[in-house]
């Protein structure tokens, strides 16, 4: 069965107290309460640097199972070698994140380009040749030169999800490359409305046997997180949690 996943950018958010959170609960309790509400979080953490064994093992620990961690790809990949020559480093970083496979709580692995580099269809190719199958992959291309025909065919050739990006600088269209779609919902706000029509999509998504990654902004207020609760109320999702979890 198909499965809606939705959170956050982040969760260690002292900003979204009381509304999230509750008003005396210290930072070492904010991701267990976060899992009992939302079913997955985007990490951006190892964009920058990392994870330690401990601290993986930590966020497992205080998550139910059925619970999933996104994570973003380190930053070397993705900004500093730009998958030229990455091999080394990419088997480095899924060593690194690799805690989270076998305790099965890893979600799809993000890898955001720069938004100046353009389309290279056969960099591509070849870095993708360098990934392991079996965990789930979603890129997102922030220069518009990507959204193109060609590209969509290599992602679907190998059930990789081009991530629906929403931002000023560029809309990503969803256009569908995989068995799961990745959304990452930049915009500063979101109306009930637009929170309704994210839940009807998801039951579409679902409906068609596809899981579906919501991840809303990460923000200083709790709007992001109180939207992908509703949206998990609303599609039905939070059903599902509660079952995993």
């Amino acid at each position: 069965m198909a499965t809606l996943y939705a959170g956050t950018s982040g969760f260690a958010y002292a900003a979204w107290k009381p509304a999230f959170y509750p008003a005396k609960l210290p930072a070492n309790q904010f991701l267990k309460h976060y899992s009992q509400r939302l079913n997955c979080v985007e990490i951006n953490y190892t964009f920058r640097r990392l994870p330690s064994a401990s601290t993986l093992e930590n966020w497992v620990g205080q998550t139910p199972p059925g619970f999933v961690f996104a994570v973003k790809a380190n930053m070397r990949i993705t900004h500093i070698l730009r998958l030229k020559n990455a091999e080394q480093a990419t088997e480095i970083f899924l060593k690194a994140i690799d805690p989270l496979r076998t305790s099965r709580h890893l979600g799809p692995i993000l890898f955001q380009l720069p938004p100046q580099m353009k389309c290279d269809p056969p960099l591509l190719h070849s870095y993708l040749d360098v990934l392991p199958k079996g965990p789930r992959y979603a890129f997102e291309f922030r220069h518009p030169s990507w959204l193109a025909e060609e590209v969509y065919e290599e992602l679907r050739q190998r059930n990789i999800s081009l991530c629906v990006a929403e931002s000023e600088r560029l809309e990503v269209p969803e256009i569908i490359t995989a068995d799961f779609v990745y959304y990452r919902l930049r915009k500063p706000d979101y109306t009930e409305k637009d929170v309704e029509a994210f839940a009807n999509r998801s039951k579409e998504l679902l409906a068609k046997g596809r899981d579906l990654y919501l991840m809303f902004k990460h923000e200083e207020t709790p709007e992001g997180a109180l939207n992908a609760e509703r949206v998990l109320q609303l599609a039905g999702g939070a059903r599902n949690a509660a079952e995993t979890g």
